[in-house]
């Protein structure tokens, strides 16, 4: 099964989809991540994705593609994948399609309302050194400021602050609302709302996933 998670940024993609891999043992790939590492590493991906970036222009989308292809082929999503960040948008989604057509295909939208996330985002701080990510409502590190893990001064992303946020949010909405028509045209849309607690997003999630997992395994037995 492959659960795509589709969600604006704060809205907790993230975080369920950390929860997915480990309650269900899919992989999780988060787009972003696949990215900063192919750079730090200076991957022949990476080298071109900083050429990019360093122009001040986005991640052509055969570079995202590619780096997603080179993930699936690592052999550990025999079985199923959780994908973060990816697609973004209708060709993105076809080429997932045409490079891996197999596998059944959940996609959960979580939902929260703009002053919702503006408000997580806001309170969001990271570790500069092992990346981990608090909150300082829901979250907190244990000791004011510093990452629980190797003492550092947390810090808050640039594009955390509200301003920024509302303008990621119109781009988020802008690039999003054709693939989000375009996977609910296909029957494989779920939404769910994510303006509550970590504990109440993951209890829809799973109805979502335990469904689809229930209907795959009739299918199985018919066949």
């Amino acid at each position: 099964m492959r659960v795509i998670l589709l969600g604006a940024p704060g809205s907790g993609k993230g975080t369920v989809g950390e929860l997915i891999e480990r309650v269900y043992g899919l992989p999780r790939i988060a787009t972003g991540d696949l990215l900063r590492r192919a750079v730090q590493e200076k991957t022949p991906l990476g080298r071109k994705a900083a050429e990019s970036i360093g122009r001040g222009g986005l991640v052509p989308d055969d570079l995202v593609v590619a780096l997603v292809r080179e993930r699936l082929d690592a052999g550990d999503t025999g079985g199923g994948y959780v994908l973060d960040g990816f697609p973004r948008t209708i060709a993105q989604a076809q080429s997932l399609e045409a490079m891996d057509p197999r596998p059944a295909e959940v996609v959960i939208d979580i939902e929260a309302d703009e002053e919702t996330i503006i408000g997580r985002l806001e309170a969001r701080r990271l570790c500069p050194r092992c990346a981990a990510v608090y909150n300082l409502r829901s979250q907190p590190p244990r000791r004011a400021d510093l990452c629980d893990e190797d003492d550092e001064t947390l810090i808050r992303r640039d594009d955390d602050h509200p301003e920024i946020v509302r303008k990621r949010l119109r781009v988020y909405h802008e690039q999003t609302e054709r693939l989000v028509a375009y996977y609910a045209e296909k029957g494989a849309l779920h939404r769910v709302a994510g303006g509550g607690t970590v504990d109440e997003t993951f209890a829809q999630v799973r109805q979502v996933l335990d469904r689809a997992l229930a209907g795959a395994g009739k299918e199985q037995t018919a066949r």
